[in-house]
């Protein structure tokens, strides 16, 4: 067991997380409408909190509708959902962005994290003005989160003088809602990224890789974040594609249907948009597709169902590794992973609406299921 774990019933604290968009798109449907369709959030929204989603991600593009208003328009037209909202340090001055996130906070009655992304690639920075090298980024994240972290959580006036910021007598007035611990997602996979988003992360984010590789991950974030001072490692998310279908043949059949679209015209169209991040016939910047990359040539399926042909197909681009199978299946995948320590996991599907709706219905009572009873289990272990 983590040292994490022996401090909290991992199996009672296990987050599902989902992912929202502005328009209906995906790999394998082109965009056609508006980039900002607001009858289109508003339903993404309620399906997940609906389905019973923890939280729903809102990602972060240069060119993106800007995440801090559909999370403001999200959460005006639901009730409890948690808004995750990615974020770059860099592009906002930090003391405007912390305003910016607990005026949010109050707003929504507490329910708002964020998710750092510090920046994967040289040509997506430079879109927004930001020169600075991929592991230079990171140093000037810590500086950010330090200077986040201590805005939210103690009255100022205060000075600064660091590296990469510099105020004087900044004195925030708004707080996270009801004076609550706001916080920080983090991602990444460098040795850079690990190293800060171990010191500064309440949840560390990985893409969806093997078991093992996983596990490795989890003890090279526990190492980092004994060595940063820290009692105990930031909780662990991992994010997958699952497939689902009535019964396993099904779910295969559809995941190769969707394989057969990516590496068609129309996951043609979306390599072009995608190239926006990762330039076409150029290996990916980031380690973190780099590694999904790898696992990629070791072969199609791993472990319980994992998948990660949809990876090889977009070149590492994102999320990308899918778990295929009946709800059954990838409930008992998902459950493997809370076993070796990851608390959080973020599912988003190739269809995005009706696959949060079957998420809903389908997978996560089967998740919320097995969770109650290992927890009931392991609370009667105790008791004797």
């Amino acid at each position: 067991m983590s040292r994490h774990a022996s401090h909290r019933d991992r199996y009672d604290n296990v987050e599902i997380l989902g992912m929202i968009g502005t328009a209906e798109t995906s790999e394998i449907r082109p965009g056609s409408g508006p980039v900002v369709d607001p009858d289109y959030t508003a339903r993404f929204a309620r399906a997940h909190e609906d389905g019973g989603f923890d939280r729903v991600l809102i990602g972060y593009g240069s060119g993106w509708a800007e995440g801090a208003q559909v999370a403001a328009f999200a959460a005006a037209h639901t009730e409890r959902l948690g808004l995750l909202v990615a974020h770059r340090p860099g592009v906002m001055h930090p003391a405007l962005a912390a305003r910016t996130f607990t005026t949010l906070d109050q707003f929504s009655s507490g329910r708002v994290a964020l998710n750092i992304v510090t920046g994967s690639t040289d040509v997506e920075q430079r879109r927004e003005g930001d020169y600075v090298p991929h592991d230079e980024r990171y140093a000037r994240t810590d500086e950010y989160l330090q200077i986040l972290r201590d805005a939210w959580d103690s009255p100022g006036p205060r000075d600064f003088d660091g590296t990469y910021f510099r105020f004087e007598g900044f004195s925030p007035k708004v707080f996270p809602y009801q004076g609550r611990h706001l916080e920080l997602f983090f991602g990444g996979s460098s040795p850079a990224a690990y190293v800060v988003g171990s010191k500064h992360a309440d949840t560390y984010m990985l893409w969806g890789e093997p078991l093992r590789q996983t596990g490795e991950q989890i003890e090279t974030i526990e190492q980092k974040a004994v060595a940063a001072g820290r009692p105990s490692r930031p909780r662990i998310s991992v994010s997958f594609r699952p497939i689902l279908g009535a019964t396993d043949d099904a779910a295969w059949e559809r995941a190769h249907g969707i394989l057969d679209t990516l590496n068609g015209s129309v996951g043609e169209q979306f390599k072009d948009r995608i190239g926006n991040l990762h330039p076409r016939g150029e290996a990916p910047q980031n380690a973190g597709s780099q590694r999904l990359l790898a696992v990629a040539e070791q072969g199609d399926v791993h472990d319980r169902c994992l998948w990660t042909p949809t990876t090889s197909a977009v070149g590492g681009g994102g999320n990308s590794t899918a778990l295929v199978g009946s709800p059954e299946t990838v409930a008992a995948a998902i459950l493997d992973y809370v076993e070796i320590g990851v608390d959080t996991v973020l599912i988003r599907g190739y269809d995005p609406l009706q696959d949060a709706v079957d998420y809903g219905r389908h997978l996560l009572p089967l998740v919320r299921e097995e969770l109650a009873h290992r927890a009931s289990t392991r609370a009667e272990q105790t008791a004797v």
